[in-house]
């Protein structure tokens, strides 16, 4: 499953989120600090959404540390909210069925994150369950958004 998961990073650092989502099963569940869990066709347009928003811009992804279900992986981009420079570091889990993943799960220091992306406020609030759940709210709210003008359930 090595091989899998490598083939998933290089289409996400290539921005291809159909490519990435051919390596999700149908029922996957992703889990991350930022946006919680989600299931399915939300995981799917989650990476679509993601993909699109950062073409032609200073987005870079590496993976490294790949074994059969977990990989190490780190992306560089500018915030587009604030317009400051983010480097996150992400460990990632996964388990699979009908080899394809079904879980996927990231994990990363939100605080960190969020004193990068947003600054003073990032540091001051980014380490607290106020500013977690707010922030999966928000970004569930524009995934949302997005699948709904997207028609997302064809993007599979």
């Amino acid at each position: 499953m090595s091989d899998l998961i490598s083939n998933f990073y290089q289409a996400f650092h290539q921005l291809d989120a159909k490519k990435m989502a051919s390596y999700y099963h149908k029922d996957v569940i992703f889990e991350d600090p930022a946006f919680g869990v989600l299931k399915g066709k939300q995981a799917h347009a989650m990476w679509h959404m993601l993909c699109e928003s950062q073409k032609g811009k200073d987005f870079r992804v590496e993976a490294s540390n790949i074994t059969e279900n977990s990989a190490h992986w780190e992306a560089f981009y500018t915030f587009s909210k604030t317009g400051r420079k983010v480097h996150n570091k992400i460990d990632a889990t996964f388990e699979f069925k009908d080899g394809l993943i079904i879980k996927h799960t990231d994990h990363f220091n939100l605080h960190t994150w969020a004193k990068q992306a947003i600054g003073f406020k990032g540091w001051l609030l980014g380490g607290t369950d106020f500013f977690r759940k707010k922030l999966q709210s928000k970004t569930n709210y524009l995934l949302k958004k997005y699948m709904a003008e997207k028609k997302a359930t064809k993007l599979d």
